[in-house]
């Protein structure tokens, strides 16, 4: 065994992936995780640890693989995350968790994210239920909304002793789980529909349909004999860049055309709602989502053209994401920036215009700021523009409950305990982040919690 060298991972052919949404990355077997497990030093001071939001014991997980105690590694896992199959799929653990393994200075560090996948499958493929004991408290917390940051914060409160009710505005609970990842990346009827199923069976409530600041109002949660909510809706609102032309038919954001795909099934040859795809399409943006759409589009049968205005150095997408998308063919236009979609005598998108850009000084977050090339314009022929720029919290919540603090962008003020302006209020994940990513979410629905038991049983902080 090399110790500086990695287990591969198999993956679906490239070719016969974007014919369908099958999960892409195969996962480890048996024998590759527990090899994978066995390169780990079992640091006695882990710089690993204190880099995952959830602080997730990982020496002790993956020392159990190693040893092929496979049970003990799925309830190490589930003692510190409500979601391990999903955070092991798309946590970026190469920016957290991996970043810090000693081995990753002479090689390749730990595969921590694919060894946690792995723990996680095998529990669900064996059907094992992990079982937990607490004391009751008779005291009712609410949450708003189904996604990471409340899966989380429920799933801390059960084992708590709260009685615990996520109040869900779709049909369906997950959030951004079921309704912005694809399921080539994160597949709902294996893994997100039976992480949800084991938090039921804890006791948590999920109420679907019912969205709060329109059905329901803040006030009333509290009015049923609530005595504390953690809010948790996410961030919905899709950005856009304000050029002429994105009104024309045919520009979707990546929040809207991954909705439809992903939630609705539009990709479904019966499904109920459809969405058009066309031939030629262009994504702006570089992060995940836009990869996630890029790579979506794809599957339909399109071409599909990534438009990010740095370098592939810049790009904010996971590495892997960005590998699978250069396999399956899509095609990366880097140093262009969209100034204008233009349209046909039907309003249709018929292009984009291009300025070609340059890097000059980092800006705020460290990357090379993207400076316009006067006078350098290019043309894409392209039928259908998404908007992948990210999203921002909607005033829905805010807007029936006089009091909630929101900044600038709509995101809702919080104190250090994640508490708002209102008592008893708390709120995490992007709707107080923006978008961000999964195991961040998870970690401020893990805080909330254990915020929300020392205030309604006054511990000091």
């Amino acid at each position: 065994m090399d110790r500086f060298k990695r287990v591969e991972i198999s993956y679906l052919d490239p070719i016969e992936r974007i014919k369908n949404f099958k999960e892409v990355c195969l996962g480890y077997t048996e024998e590759e995780a527990v090899l994978e497990a066995k390169r780990c030093l079992q640091c006695k001071n882990p710089k690993c640890v204190p880099l995952c939001p959830v602080n997730i014991d990982i020496p002790g997980f993956i020392k159990a693989i190693s040893q092929r105690d496979f049970l003990l590694a799925y309830e190490i896992l589930s003692d510190y995350t409500s979601l391990p199959a999903v955070c092991g799929r798309v946590c970026p653990q190469e920016d957290q968790c991996e970043k810090t393994c000693i081995l990753g200075i002479k090689g390749d560090p730990i595969a921590i994210g694919k060894l946690e996948r792995f723990a996680a499958d095998w529990a669900l493929e064996n059907n094992i239920r992990r079982e937990f004991t607490f004391d009751k408290k008779n005291k009712k917390v609410a949450i708003v909304g189904s996604g990471p940051a409340g899966i989380s914060c429920a799933g801390e409160l059960i084992k708590l002793g709260y009685e615990v009710t996520i109040f869900e505005s779709l049909h369906q609970p997950g959030g951004v789980l079921i309704y912005g990842i694809p399921e080539f990346r994160l597949p709902n009827e294996k893994v997100v529909f039976k992480e949800i199923e084991n938090l039921e069976r804890l006791g948590v409530k999920i109420e679907k349909n019912v969205y709060v600041g329109r059905t329901l109002t803040i006030k009333d949660i509290f009015n049923e004999g609530f005595e504390a909510i953690f809010i948790a809706s996410g961030a919905g609102a899709p950005i856009f860049m304000g050029i002429d032309g994105e009104n024309l038919n045919n520009v979707f954001s990546a929040n809207e055309f991954l909705t439809r795909n992903n939630l609705m099934n539009a990709y479904k040859s019966n499904a109920q709602t459809q969405i058009y795809v066309g031939k030629n399409i262009a994504v702006i943006g570089g992060g995940n989502v836009a990869m996630d759409a890029a790579r979506t589009a794809k599957r339909y049968g399109a071409e599909v053209n990534i438009i990010y205005r740095r370098t592939k150095a810049e790009l904010p997408a996971r590495y892997e994401e960005v590998e699978n998308a250069i396999e399956e063919g899509i095609k990366f236009h880097f140093l262009v920036n969209p100034i204008e979609i233009l349209g046909n005598e039907f309003g249709e998108v018929s292009s984009i215009k291009l300025q070609k850009m340059k890097l000059g000084e980092p800006d705020s977050s460290g990357r090379r700021k993207p400076m316009p090339i006067a006078g350098e314009e290019t043309e894409l022929k392209v039928d259908t523009v998404i908007m992948a720029l990210g999203t921002n919290p909607n005033t829905v919540i805010a807007d029936t409950a006089s009091g909630l603090k929101l900044d600038a962008k709509n995101r809702i003020l919080v104190d250090k305990n994640l508490e708002t302006k209102l008592s008893r209020v708390f709120a995490g994940g992007d709707i107080v982040t923006g978008s961000a990513t999964v195991i961040l979410a998870m970690g401020a629905g893990k805080k909330a919690a254990h915020s929300i038991d020392n205030l309604l049983n006054n511990k000091a902080d």
